[in-house]
């Protein structure tokens, strides 16, 4: 099948072939008919399948030109990475459509970005919460929206975005098509098609958690992070096998560290992109990575959703996700577009129970590679690995009599006393046998005669 058999317009077809691409993937295959048909719809595709392009597709055919300023598709992500990455899309299948699009992400100016909604748009690509606040400040009119996309839901439930996103789709018209993407699916997911979708179609070209055959994997069993980290060092030695290399860190303050071990043994190599950086930061190293200017890039695990980097040789996860939906996103940044990708994974004991819960997910045993003979195995530990001291003298549970007492105490004897609004209020009461106030004149005088 070609895109030509899906019936896309000529100026769809022409952006298509301008950029080489002429067989549709399974998802893009199944996915564009009901899309076109107007139901609601949700996606499950292993990362790497082409989900990006199977409802931009769509999308753009039945988008009519129009001059209304507010705009008819609205199309959610968790991250300002990806808000960028879909415009771009955008931008490389609209050179022969008159389409006006915008993306708007937090951490940015916000008065410039309302500047550009009010110029009028088609297709507005968003984070929740840039969108939720020029939402609430009525500077951008959801009543248009036609068409919802959220792409990586769980990511958005998972950044604290809920009660942006439950906002947003209240304030979104009841009567639009609601479409959905994503490699894995989770309860809160669920609930939310549930409880906002009307009788969805599931196309799913894969069970969700199974990750696609062309990658494989390897792991390492490690004692700790410097262990990891001579492991890491000799792995890069070889610059060939490893020309370009994602390597995924559990937070922020773990991909810091590596990043400081690793870029004075490959000087000019190494770039780093976490929340923590700044927005062009961010922006210029994964440019820098894609592009070829560096061979290693460091990540948290919120980069790896939805990321599209050609030719990713390795993904290596330092640490075992806790959450195994996260090691299939990770992994999912090679192997794309059916090339072969290599996805090498270190654990450590303490790491065991999370391996099991990744290979429960997938139904997949990953094979155990030794550790070369090369490899310093350290018994340096970071402050994370240490053992916690324990107070002998200091226990933490207290004895009864050591518990402290209530908050509560019995007034003293001047505090119990009631307050019966003062000696003059007392005494024209008893004279008058009620209180004096402005409109008891008349009364209070004719009891004098």
């Amino acid at each position: 099948m070609t895109f030509q058999d899906l019936q896309l317009n000529t100026p769809l077809l022409n952006a298509l072939a301008d950029l080489g691409l002429s067989t549709p993937t399974p998802i893009q295959q199944e996915s564009m008919p009901v899309i076109l048909s107007g139901r609601d719809m949700v996606g499950i595709a292993q990362t790497g399948t082409g989900k990006t392009l199977a409802y931009l597709l769509p999308l753009l055919k039945t988008l009519k030109y129009s001059e209304q300023k507010n705009p008819r598709i609205l199309i959610l992500v968790p991250t300002r990475e990806l808000v960028v990455q879909v415009v771009e899309e955008l931008e490389k299948l609209t050179p022969y459509i008159n389409t006006r699009i915008l993306g708007i992400y937090g951490g940015t100016n916000i008065n410039t970005q309302k500047q550009l909604v009010a110029q009028g748009l088609d297709i507005l690509v968003a984070t929740p919460g840039r969108l939720y606040d020029l939402a609430i400040n009525r500077d951008l009119q959801l009543k248009s929206i036609q068409k919802l996309v959220i792409d990586e839901v769980d990511v958005m439930l998972d950044l604290g975005f809920r009660f942006q996103l439950n906002n947003i789709l209240e304030l979104l018209p009841a009567n639009r098509q609601n479409i959905m993407f994503s490699a894995t699916m989770t309860l809160d997911v669920e609930n939310l098609i549930q409880e906002y979708f009307r009788a969805p179609e599931t196309i799913s070209v894969a069970a969700s958690g199974t990750p696609l055959e062309n990658i494989d994997q390897q792991l390492f069993e490690v004692p700790n992070f410097y262990t990891k980290m001579n492991l890491l060092g000799h792995l890069l030695k070889d610059k060939e096998a490893y020309y370009k290399v994602l390597i995924f860190a559990g937070n922020k303050r773990i991909a810091d560290r590596i990043f400081s071990n690793l870029d004075p043994v490959f000087p000019e190599e190494c770039t780093i992109i976490h929340s923590n950086k700044t927005q062009n930061y961010r922006l210029r190293s994964i440019r820098q990575f894609g592009e070829g200017f560096c061979r290693i890039l460091v990540a948290t695990d919120v980069m790896a959703r939805g990321l599209d980097i050609e030719q990713v040789s390795h993904v290596i996860n330092f640490d075992t996700p806790a959450y195994p939906e996260n090691y299939m996103h990770r992994i999912g940044r090679t192997g794309r577009a059916k090339k072969e990708g290599q996805a090498i994974l270190f654990t450590t004991p303490s790491e065991r129970e999370d391996l099991e819960k990744i290979e429960s997910l997938m139904n997949f045993k990953i094979q155990v590679t030794p550790l070369p003979s090369e490899v310093t195995i350290s018994t340096e530990l970071i402050p994370e690995e240490q053992p916690k001291p324990v107070e002998i003298n200091n226990p933490t549970n207290f004895s009864d009599e050591d518990k402290p007492g209530p908050a509560f105490h019995e007034k003293s004897e001047k505090n119990k006393k009631v307050n019966l609004g003062g000696s003059y209020k007392r005494e024209i009461k008893k004279k008058y046998k009620k209180p004096k106030t402005r409109g008891d004149k008349n009364y209070n005088r004719k009891k004098k005669k």
